[in-house]
């Protein structure tokens, strides 16, 4: 089977990872890849918003299946252009992939389908915002409409940062077209979750829960990254909280989206507020998160292209998705200075002793090949993961690879899974 994956980051070397230990034994093409796909596969020079160069290379190598891994591609309708070439694509279309596209779309399907969330409302003019955030109630949370690599979503504990980040967004234009609308939120308490499903049109089956670690430094201290770990299952993963997660979040919403004619396959990922009433969705994205996807696919214990395939054709099931209860711990190494201004270009040592280490997986992120040596290529450079027995024996496994891993300004979180250790 000749397979192509979208994208170059840690979320697709481990899905590279994964998949290139199926039954099988797909030929891997990743597009553009980094330096721990090409171990994997054979990386082609093709950026994942190049919608028209993948298109063309898929017409001429023919791959019997596509594996979209990034958001922005998915939202500019990538699957919806393969699709009508008659290409198998894993992924949403871009109706679908609204979810994450604009924020203002998902809180309308939240609304309808009834289905926990913030209070909110909407503008596309900053003089009625203004005049909103002057009387609504306080902290609140701004958020630009679009895409915007992460750092659309401003939390504002004052009257005037609310102003500054309605300005930011809706006259400034700090955020380019996802800043045509703004979202604004009240702020919600409690603890975060990460909970990603399998979806085949008409059908969520959940995977294991997991937990990222947002900001920069040790005890949640520091500005937003992409994700400076996480760990899989999360501390309130039960039966019960998978039951009412299935029924309040993910049920409700497909069957409004199917209301609206819009049907949904591939992963569907819902990150929760758990409040003191229960859970709240705080943002859908349409893919594999990142790093959560690095702590939860070592965990599945079956073949990934099968489920993959189900979510396509129909049919999916829970046993093509069954887990193993060892939990996994995955800590990201980044660039130093990250995630503002980062070097580029600096060798990393260690990387053999570290994947040798027993149950222990280094999928890369920002890394390249440089004259057979593998360099630094961005900010989040490395997730070092481990699978083990226990929460406490698991972090001590990552973090003694971590050890091993060595390059210039190298900077990680020491209390990746600390918040799912207290509540042993």
């Amino acid at each position: 089977m000749k397979l192509l994956l979208i994208g170059g980051g840690g979320r697709e070397h481990a899905l590279a990872w994964k998949l290139a230990r199926d039954k099988a034994r797909p030929t891997l093409f990743c597009a553009p890849g980094n330096a721990g796909t090409a171990a994997l596969g054979t990386n082609v020079a093709i950026q994942a918003e190049d919608m028209d160069g993948l298109l063309d290379w898929a017409r001429r190598e023919r791959p019997e299946l596509t594996v979209v891994g990034p958001e922005a591609p998915l939202c500019a309708g990538l699957a919806d252009r393969f699709q009508a070439e008659g290409f198998r694509v894993f992924g949403p279309n871009q109706a679908a992939a609204q979810l994450e596209g604009s924020k203002v779309f998902s809180k309308d399907v939240l609304l309808a389908a009834g289905v926990p969330s913030a209070q909110s409302a909407s503008f596309d003019d900053a003089a009625k915002a203004l005049a909103y955030v002057r009387s609504a109630s306080l902290p609140l949370v701004v958020k630009a409409d679009g895409l915007a690599a992460g750092k659309g979503v401003l939390i504002c504990t004052t009257r005037e940062q609310a102003e500054d980040a309605i300005r930011q967004i809706l006259v400034s234009r700090a955020f380019g077209p996802a800043g045509r609308k703004v979202l604004v939120e009240e702020f919600i308490e409690g603890e975060e979750v990460s909970v990603l499903a399998m979806v085949d049109g008409t059908r969520a089956v959940l995977l294991p829960s997991a937990q990222d670690h947002k900001r920069i430094f040790d005890g949640d201290q520091g500005p937003n990254t992409g994700g400076m770990g996480a760990y899989s299952p999360a501390p309130m993963e039960s039966p019960a909280f998978r039951k009412l997660v299935q029924t309040l979040v993910f049920d409700p919403t497909l069957k409004e989206l199917g209301r609206r004619g819009i049907r949904y396959q591939g992963v569907l990922y819902a990150g929760l507020m758990m409040t003191k009433s229960g859970p709240q969705v705080l943002e859908f994205n349409c893919r594999f998160g990142d790093p959560e996807t690095q702590a939860i696919l070592p965990r599945l214990t079956g073949d990934l292209i099968p489920a993959m395939e189900a979510c396509i054709d129909g049919g999916l099931t829970p046993e093509l998705v069954a887990c193993r209860p060892e939990p996994c711990v995955c800590v990201v190494m980044a660039a130093g200075g990250y995630p503002g201004n980062y070097r580029k270009g600096d060798v990393i040592e260690g990387l053999d002793a570290a994947a040798a280490m027993q149950k222990t997986e280094v999928f890369h992120a920002g890394t390249r090949l440089d004259k057979g040596r593998v360099v630094t290529a961005g900010g989040r450079v490395l997730g070092v993961t481990a699978l083990g027995s226990n929460l406490a024996g698991t972090a001590a496994s990552a973090y003694q690879a971590v050890s091993a891993i060595s390059f210039s300004g190298a900077q990680y979180r020491r209390d990746i899974a600390a918040r799912g250790l207290k509540r042993k």
